[in-house]
């Protein structure tokens, strides 16, 4: 029985498993001011975990991304272990720096959290493009993507880095079949893709209306 149920788990891909992991996840909007949003950070920081693996399928190029999520996500469980019960509410943490003065500063768990959305944001829309897009070229695909969700908000070092690192995005297929379409037909990513996109758009949303209301919407890296 042990087996079975270990090999069944092996099959999941890492979509598969974001889709369980944000299934579970609820943001409660208080009934009055007095109180504030309860967005969970750790199945938050557990999906973005899961967002390293899906990069690390697309090479090299996103090294520098994987390392500041990595490094991000380290920042906010840091926070967290100093009083879980306060801090499992990721709003709780802008408000705590924000009353300190310290929201915008460069090790902030606000800017890593910000951050954090906006790597969310970058591949929830890359699979999508992918998805309708097949036959378009991965370079362009995640060219396209990240000039919407992550470049408005670097500077021209991070860009240019970006730029370089560009060239060895590999092609569709590769990247399909390592996502798990080589066990898969396309038409099951596909339903992965928008199943996934469905559950992370309202909580993308949330945050986002959290993170204008603490003035952290416009931050911009090197």
């Amino acid at each position: 029985m042990k087996r079975k149920r270990y090999e069944m788990e092996k099959k999941k891909t890492e979509l598969q498993t974001a889709i369980e992991e944000l299934s579970l996840f609820i943001v409660t909007k208080p009934a009055d001011d007095t109180q504030a949003t309860h967005i969970p950070l750790r199945p938050l920081l557990s999906f973005c975990n899961l967002i390293i693996q899906v990069l690390d399928k697309i090479g090299p190029t996103m090294a520098v991304l994987r390392q500041d999520i990595d490094q991000n996500i380290q920042r906010l469980e840091k926070v967290c272990e100093t009083d879980s019960c306060v801090y499992s509410n990721l709003v709780e943490i802008l408000k705590k720096e924000k009353e300190e003065g310290t929201s915008k500063m460069v090790a902030s768990c606000s800017r890593a959290l910000f951050w954090l959305t906006r790597t969310m944001d970058f591949t929830c829309g890359l699979l999508r493009l992918l998805s309708k897009e097949m036959s378009s070229k991965m370079e362009e695909l995640v060219e396209e993507c990240y000039m919407t969700t992550l470049k408005p908000h670097h500077g021209w070092i991070t860009s240019a880095a970006f730029k370089v690192c560009l060239k060895l995005v590999p092609d569709n297929k590769t990247f399909m079949d390592a996502i798990g379409a080589r066990d898969e037909s396309y038409d099951t990513l596909r339903e992965d893709i928008d199943t996934l996109s469905s559950l992370l758009t309202p909580i993308l949303k949330e945050i986002y209306f959290v993170l204008e209301q603490y003035g952290l919407s416009r931050l911009r890296s090197m």
